[in-house]
């Protein structure tokens, strides 16, 4: 199978017509796979070698991944510790997160109670993570404590989270469509207007017709995407906060994002269509639509190569990785 160089940019003209053409590997489990949409997250480790539901990502004979048990309702969310090879993170509805070492299978850390989470960041030193429930609660939790360094409940429906590199902001997309930039630790508004009072003083970005539900930080800095269930996916440039150019191909509610290593290329899942959608996101043109059998609401690229992982038909897949050696 076709594989592209790692750490290697390929121009757009090349990449459009490359991408489409490559294989994927399937990566076969016949207890993921009795339910079609069982996987509902995906996350690869910062070396790029393993993807957060326990496969090795160059090795798709499934006694090659390990599986971590514990959770008894479904898991909304993981994801790696940004600075740790195989320190996991998981969000459960059964209210439960979980960190754990991918390669004892130990839990290292467990905190209860927090209702039904679904949303998680990591913060980019690896410190701690934000994880959010239904109600609307946004809780700061440490790898190593069984309780929560902090919780603050916020005044709106809040779908995603992120931070900023530098750790001192995060950003969240809500249901009015908006995506607020709040301080970290503290969760105050980032920015303000002074001629305006209260609530209507806080400046948001406005850029989706209807809820924002998914936010992606350009791997550089140079923009933050957002994408609503209005099919958009908006691109706003990080200095002055302007939403400079939008993409419009995608089918359905954008449920997920996720940059190339080198910020070129931008892909949206989704749980309608039948194709993965990608677009260049210097310009936000639409540059190939990469065909699958359903929908795939979950989608992720590596962080260091091009190498998409994506769910199709129930089974995680991945174009641009080889199936044999790393």
């Amino acid at each position: 199978m076709a594989r592209i160089a790692p750490r290697t940019s390929v121009a757009p003209d090349k990449f459009k017509n490359l991408l489409p053409t490559l294989k994927p590997t399937i990566y076969h489990d016949p207890a993921v796979n009795k339910t079609p949409n069982n996987i509902r997250t995906i996350a690869w480790n910062p070396p790029g070698t393993y993807i957060a539901t326990g496969w090795n990502a160059d090795k798709p004979n499934v006694r090659q991944t390990t599986e971590l048990k514990g959770h008894t309702a479904s898991i909304e969310k993981v994801a790696f510790n940004p600075v740790k090879e195989l320190e996991l993170c998981s969000v459960s509805s059964d209210g439960v997160v979980r960190f754990w070492d991918v390669k004892t299978k130990q839990v290292l850390n467990e905190v209860k109670g927090l209702g039904e989470t679904f949303t998680l960041a990591w913060a980019p030193r690896g410190e701690c993570v934000i994880v959010g429930n239904k109600e609307d609660t946004l809780f700061v939790i440490s790898p190593t404590q069984s309780t929560p360094i902090s919780s603050h409940q916020q005044s709106v429906q809040t779908n995603d989270i992120t931070f900023c590199w530098s750790g001192q902001r995060i950003f969240a997309t809500t249901g009015d469509g908006k995506i607020r930039i709040l301080s970290f630790p503290s969760f105050e508004p980032a920015y303000q207007f002074d001629y305006k009072e209260g609530p209507d003083s806080e400046f948001q970005l406005t850029g989706h017709t209807s809820s924002c539900i998914s936010v992606e930080l350009h791997p550089y800095n140079r923009y933050l995407a957002t994408g609503g269930t209005d099919s958009l996916i908006s691109f706003w440039e990080t200095t002055e906060w302007n939403c400079v150019r939008t993409a419009t191909k995608m089918i359905g509610p954008v449920r997920t994002l996720s940059f190339s290593w080198d910020g070129l290329y931008i892909v949206g899942g989704s749980e309608e269509g039948t194709g993965l959608e990608i677009f260049n996101s210097e310009t936000g043109d639409h540059l190939c639509t990469y065909k699958t059998t359903t929908a795939s609401p979950v989608i992720a690229w590596a962080p260091n190569r091009y190498a998409l992982a994506y769910i199709d038909s129930g089974s995680l897949r991945v174009i641009g990785a080889s199936a044999g050696g790393k």
